[in-house]
């Protein structure tokens, strides 16, 4: 049986229409329009699908959207500020850490989590913290320059 729910969706309140069995993943894309959270596994392994839940990164093919009613979701449609790219994207830009686009999001969204929680992360928190998230274009150096790069710009 079909309801509508409410989810604060990037500091704002959008209703979607959803089955109790709707994943999140499904709720941004389908119903809300924000295709910018991929899918790639479906089952949680490679963290395409990752979104911020209360700051938290958590893969929303794993979560069903009823359960996220109450909480803050960040997706990536959000992390641009009156047309200025967030220092994590644009550190991924410059640093050439994107390639397909696929697990681009959900990477961005997890280092984004992890700079919240410990702005000045050793390469090493970085690729602990990003493992849940798998990338087949860029060999992941890119990517942990452009996080270390990003939270030295967030530092400044």
């Amino acid at each position: 049986m079909k309801q509508v729910i409410t989810l604060q969706i990037n500091g704002q309140p959008r209703e979607v229409t959803v089955e109790p069995r709707t994943r999140l993943l499904d709720a941004l894309r389908d119903g809300l329009q924000l295709t910018g959270t991929k899918e790639g596994c479906g089952n949680g392994e490679c963290g395409a699908c990752t979104v911020l839940v209360d700051g938290r990164a958590v893969n929303s093919c794993l979560m069903l959207a009823v359960e996220a009613v109450g909480s803050a979701i960040t997706t990536i449609e959000g992390l641009a500020q009156q047309g200025q790219l967030h220092p994590l994207q644009e550190a991924f830009r410059q640093h050439g850490a994107l390639q397909c686009g696929i697990c681009t999001p959900g990477m961005i969204l997890a280092a984004k989590a992890l700079l919240d929680e410990q702005p000045r992360p050793t390469r090493d928190e970085i690729r602990f913290h990003l493992a849940g998230n798998l990338c087949r274009c860029t060999g992941y150096q890119k990517i942990i320059d452009a996080v270390e790069a990003a939270a030295a710009a967030l530092a400044d």
